[in-house]
């Protein structure tokens, strides 16, 4: 997975952690979160507000 993939990084991050609000995590820790995905390769510097704010987006309307 590429940082542009924000729907699936939102769907493997919903799988492998039930337990995190995405409503409520900073982007430094959702950062981090992305980076150690399994399926994730892509640089970890070449991301930015906005893509994480797709990420994290994408992540609550899975979670609703």
């Amino acid at each position: 997975m590429k940082w542009t993939d924000t729907l699936d990084i939102a769907i493997e991050l919903d799988e492998n952690h039930p337990d995190i609000d995405p409503r409520s995590i900073n982007f430094v820790d959702l950062r981090n979160l992305v980076v150690n995905l399994q399926d994730f390769d892509d640089d970890p510097e070449r991301t930015g507000e906005k893509i994480l704010e797709a990420i994290q987006m994408n992540w609550i309307e899975e979670r609703e």
